[in-house]
């Protein structure tokens, strides 16, 4: 859904090929008309929307059982406020808040809801699917900080991470991921487990968020729940975003890849 007809045809067009079929919608009333008349695998709306907005839009579609798991990919041009991402991040789990600065990212996000298989796309798509994923060089010799009690977790995510030639230090609780913290302040992105002993991940977010320094440094908070309540107080105790456990290697890397390059 995009009330601006040439960005509507443009992404239609970028996005479109014949292993999915899409509905171009101007307004609210229009999406909800076609929402009733057919099921959908997912959803693109425009954050700047005006009538309805989009959290008005979002209630509607919400408010309906049958759509509130449905996959909604929010793009904006501009870098969203905390308030406006809280806001939109208490809706659903399903509601991929992405600020979207191209159509290739849109092309990139729904081509992973969609499940499409990237061989079977026209070689414009895989080109321009691979110039973005060329961005990969965007991890490479980055610095993460995993904090995890878990050493399952630990040598999965290290293993993913250190693949991308990211340096990868460790913490096991909250305590030991400040302490690490204020030996080295450089650390480019901090992957936060929630539940650990000694001091867990809502009070070690908060403490970090307390440091001017890391007032705007990336955390992504690794949260075994998904209960609403549960990424809401993620949210409120300073996460960037949230991944929710088990980890899932494509959307992990694609929430990575947008908080480093912001």
């Amino acid at each position: 859904m995009e009330p601006d007809d040439q960005r509507r045809d443009s992404l239609v067009r970028l996005i479109a090929h014949d292993d999915i079929s899409i509905t171009a919608a101007r307004d609210g009333d229009e999406a909800m008309k076609a929402l009733e008349q057919h099921p959908y695998d997912c959803m693109v709306l425009d954050y700047g929307l005006t009538s309805p907005n989009v959290y008005e839009l979002l209630d509607r579609i919400k408010a309906k059982p049958e759509l509130r798991r449905s996959p909604i990919i929010i793009y904006t041009g501009d870098a969203l406020e905390k308030k406006e991402q809280l806001r939109l991040k208490k809706y659903a789990e399903s509601i991929i808040v992405k600020d979207v600065r191209s159509p290739e990212r849109s092309l990139d996000e729904t081509s992973l809801f969609l499940h499409r298989v990237e061989e079977r796309l026209p070689e414009e798509k895989k080109q321009v699917l691979k110039k973005l994923h060329s961005i990969e060089t965007v991890f490479a010799g980055k610095k993460v900080l995993l904090v995890d009690d878990d050493i399952r977790n630990v040598f999965a995510l290290s293993n993913l991470l250190e693949g991308l030639d990211m340096q990868v230090a460790f913490a096991e609780t909250g305590r030991q991921a400040l302490e690490q913290l204020e030996r080295e302040p450089d650390f480019d992105l901090v992957l936060m487990d929630i539940m650990m002993p000694e001091m867990d991940g809502y009070e070690a977010m908060r403490a970090i968020r307390g440091d001017e320094r890391f007032e705007r440094s990336p955390i992504i908070a690794l949260t075994a729940k998904a209960m609403r309540e549960d990424r809401e107080k993620c949210i409120q105790a300073g996460a960037s975003d949230y991944i929710t456990k088990p980890v899932h290697t494509d959307q992990s890397l694609s929430l990575m890849r947008v908080w480093l390059c912001k």
